[in-house]
């Protein structure tokens, strides 16, 4: 089982979001710091309807929050124009959704081509391995699990190689010894990439493999300890 430790100092900051705020037909939560790190994992724990993926669709770039910054990398992510969003979405950031959102009618191999050929990267074969589906390459993605399934987005996201990796229930569809295998394979990439990753669970048994731990509660983060 991969753990990984934040000591070193060099590490320098990839996600810097300050006094985030957002409301739909009611504030989900206000003044929220965050910051992420290289080889940093965190984890966001809360009830349904808490804000958990909102909060996570602002830092990767998907929705711009009502008032607060977000900056990767140094960079104001929402003072910049669609395309330049565009351009880190597919070269730095990497979603995993609840939903698979595959190409249906496709192969699983036919989905991670896409995915290598958008990003100009090459298919890593030792991601396939470890996620356990060399078997499904060849199979329509229809035909698959939902295990399968999300375990085949999740090495569409790992083969573009991104700096950070938002996770939206990644292990939601799988039983406990596939999901701390998926686990092992997320932490041992941000550590050998010096990426991040901010993961939205339910599961406090997954939340406790990360570095950090917030529950998001009466709309604000509150740090925990498991």
């Amino acid at each position: 089982m991969i753990e990984t430790v934040i000591s070193d100092t060099s590490l320098r900051t990839l996600l810097n979001a300050s006094e985030i705020s957002h409301a739909f037909d009611y504030t989900l939560f206000e003044n929220i710091h965050l910051s992420i790190k290289e080889r940093e994992s965190i984890a966001i724990l809360g009830v349904s309807g808490s804000g958990k993926s909102t909060l996570l669709h602002i830092l990767s770039t998907l929705l711009q929050p009502n008032h607060g910054k977000v900056l990767y990398r140094g960079l104001d992510m929402y003072a910049q124009s669609n395309r330049k969003l565009l351009e880190i979405r597919r070269k730095e950031i990497g979603i995993i959704f609840q939903s698979h959102y595959l190409f249906k009618g496709f192969s699983a191999e036919e989905n991670l081509r896409i995915a290598s050929l958008i990003a100009n990267k090459k298919i890593d074969p030792a991601i396939i391995e470890k996620l356990k589906i060399s078997d499904t390459m060849q199979k329509n993605v229809s035909l698959l699990s939902g295990g399968q399934q999300q375990r085949v987005s999740i090495a569409r996201v790992l083969i573009k190689q991104p700096r950070l990796i938002f996770a939206d229930e990644p292990t939601g569809n799988l039983d406990k010894e596939t999901a701390n295998d998926v686990m092992d394979v997320m932490l041992q990439y941000v550590h050998e990439k010096r990426g991040g990753l901010f993961i939205v669970t339910h599961d406090e048994k997954i939340a406790a493999r990360c570095n950090t731990i917030y529950r998001l509660k009466e709309k604000r983060l509150v740090p925990v300890i498991l």
